[in-house]
């Protein structure tokens, strides 16, 4: 007994050894960073210690951006910050470093507690937001990281208020979900709620403000509103919904007026994340400041999705397209930048390309930063976006700028040294529903340029739906009568290759005739024997054919395919003659009989075959004539068929 009680603790040791060895070997393969926290009093003091950083080569410098939270609802991105605590309490500090231009993925980091005693140093708490909603993240999205996201809100009113909080995220139009929730993170007894509460205003509060009540429907209309804040709070949750698949929902109390808060969230990236690395991406806040009025701010943040951390990027909004509805729609890029350098930046040149399905004529610049106004023909001093075009391209000039260098002295934000171009266009007169894909060479004063990613635009398929009618030549049948009504299915106004799938319903009547000659020997001699058989087929015909066809030109398509085909009901009228003769000849004749047979069947003769195809007219939507000819494996079968289309 004491045997086993030994070996069991034996291999329970080495398992557990072995275990702890491969997660530490799994756990080692990526990097990880720390960081020191010195305490004093109730003021902290951090300084990072980060991995090498492995350069990408061709790229700018490589460098980290550095993203802190304190754990009472501040934060900070600069590399080495200081932050006074108001109140003693435990608080865990967490830190992310995000490489740029590094060939590696960001560090891993794990957060610390530190435990304030005392508060001998005076807290000082300095406004920071200028607007009552704020989003802000610590990283681009990338596959497989995990990000921050900081929502700010303050109360700019003149009274303590109490409301709710929105986060919406994964849009509908992705198939796969973008993101999941990993944490949230709460400072100031905010409490998440999944049950909309509806309230309703009642009567006035000793300060004038209103109330919550469930009884009455009454609203106070003294108060004025803000005409720059959205008024219908049911209208804009429900637009939310529809275009967001999840949602965070967060009740706050008694925010003071003046008062600024933050909430962190943590969002880990699924493995069916869009891997389009030049698709524009967003999550949405809705801000309620005070649960007694419907009045509420919005604010949506975009997010590009990288494969790196490359400040120089270009995207687009519109990824992915629906080609029957964007004949008047306005396609929208954002073409991003990041001063590298040890410097300002006085002059910024991006020179972006633009798809030949494009008019030109039709850009629009909706905004950028620096921001600036567009220059005038003539020059001039202060500062402007200069935009020319030539046959391929636009060009976007900021003209005496001052952005300020990533590594230049005194720079501790590093969002300042950035910028960017965000424009919008409409499709030519006669675009073809391909695949774009545009660059941008960035140029900093004089230096080399820097080459942007790819942006790629992309048509959804969508559906077409035809309606055919004609005619089938069986040349080898008799009397053959077969004319037909057909639906097809294809995508939408292809450009070149496509598949298209269709369904037929013929009714196909033909006829087969046969004679035949035999001898019987009857009282010692030869005496002829004909039999004539007349056969009617009429049929009802299912045919599904299934081709790839080719877009010559707009009016001119060929295509390739197999089918199968078969009797959905089959009837055969057999007439059949006997006729006997006195001799071996048909000289005189002797007697003539005459019988009819009748058979009727369902889903019967199977048939496959091969099929080519050729189209004329209106190729990629609308009426079209074609002539096809297929090749069945049952002999005698071949046909000709000749249509009328109309592609919807």
């Amino acid at each position: 007994m004491k045997f086993r009680i030994i070996f069991f603790f034996i291999t329970l040791l080495a398992y557990t050894t072995y275990a702890q060895q491969k997660t530490e070997e799994t756990d080692s393969l990526r990097r990880k960073a720390k960081f020191h926290a010195a305490l004093k009093n109730n003021e902290i003091s951090l300084n990072p210690e980060t991995p090498a950083l492995n350069q990408i080569a061709g790229a700018p410098k490589a460098f980290y951006t550095y993203y802190w939270e304190f754990g009472d609802g501040h934060y900070s991105t600069e590399q080495n910050p200081k932050h006074v605590y108001k109140k003693p309490g435990d608080y865990e500090v967490r830190f992310w470093a995000t490489n740029h231009y590094d060939t590696g993925k960001p560090p891993a980091t794990r957060p610390q507690k530190v435990s304030v005693k005392t508060t001998s140093i005076p807290y000082n708490d300095e406004a920071s937001m200028d607007t009552d909603l704020s989003l802000r993240k610590n990283r681009d999205p990338v596959p497989g990281e995990d990000m921050a996201i900081v929502l700010g809100y303050k109360n700019t009113k003149n009274h303590i208020t109490s409301g709710k909080l929105y986060l919406f995220y994964n849009e509908q139009k992705y198939k796969d979900d973008n993101f999941e929730p990993a944490e949230v993170r709460l400072h100031y007894n905010e409490q998440l709620f999944t049950e909309e509460p509806i309230v309703f205003a009642s009567e006035r509060s000793p300060e004038h403000s209103l109330l919550a009540s469930n009884v009455n429907n009454i609203r106070d209309t003294e108060e004025v509103q803000d005409s720059t804040e959205h008024t219908n709070l049911p209208l804009s949750l429900e637009d939310a919904k529809a275009y967001y698949r999840n949602r965070e929902a967060i009740a706050f109390n008694d925010l003071k007026p003046g008062e600024e808060r933050n909430v962190f969230f943590t969002l880990r990236t699924t493995p069916e994340m869009l891997k389009d690395t030049s698709a524009i991406i967003t999550v949405r806040s809705i801000y309620v400041p005070d649960n007694n009025y419907d009045n509420h701010k919005i604010k949506d943040m975009e997010m590009e999705i990288v494969t790196s951390h490359d400040p120089n990027k270009m995207s687009t909004s519109n990824t992915f397209m629906n080609y029957r509805l964007v004949r008047f729609k306005r396609v929208k890029y954002k073409i991003r930048f990041q001063n590298n350098g040890e410097g300002p930046a006085r002059t910024i040149r991006l020179e972006t390309d633009i798809p030949d399905i494009y008019d030109k004529r039709t850009i629009e610049v909706e905004s950028m930063y620096p921001e600036c106004p567009i220059c005038p023909k003539e020059p001039v001093e202060y500062s402007c976006l200069d935009t020319t075009y030539t046959d391929k391209q636009a060009i976007f000039t900021f003209k005496n700028i001052y952005l300020p260098g990533s590594e230049q002295r005194n720079v501790k934000e590093y969002d300042s040294t950035k910028g960017y171009v965000k424009y919008s266009l409409k499709f030519g007169d006669d675009f073809h529903k391909i695949k774009t894909r545009s660059k941008t060479a960035i140029i900093f004063d004089k230096n080399e340029p820097i080459i942007t990613n790819y942006s790629t635009t992309r048509f959804l398929p969508g559906i077409s739906i035809g309606l055919k009618a004609g005619y089938n030549y069986y040349p080898k049948l008799e009397n053959s009568k077969s004319p037909f009504i057909a639906a097809t299915i294809s995508p939408f106004k292809s450009y070149r290759w496509y598949w298209q799938a269709e369904f037929s319903n013929s009714f196909h009547s033909y006829e087969a005739n046969s004679f035949e000659e035999t001898f019987n020997d009857k009282q010692g001699f030869r005496q002829l024997q004909r039999t004539y058989t007349k056969t009617a087929y009429n049929n009802v015909n299912w045919e599904v054919p299934l081709l790839i066809k080719y877009n010559i030109n707009n009016y001119l398509a060929v295509g390739s395919g197999i089918q199968a085909n078969f009797d959905l009901s089959s009837k055969q009228e057999k007439e059949i003659t006997l006729e006997e003769y006195e001799g071996p000849t048909d000289q005189f004749l002797i007697n003539s009989t005459t019988t009819n047979e009748e058979q009727k069947d369902s889903f019967t003769n199977i048939k496959t075959g091969l099929l080519i195809d050729f189209t004329a007219g209106f190729a990629r939507i609308g009426p079209s004539l074609g002539a096809r000819y297929v090749i069945n494996t049952e002999k005698g079968f071949n046909y000709w068929q000749f249509y009328a289309r109309w592609k919807f």
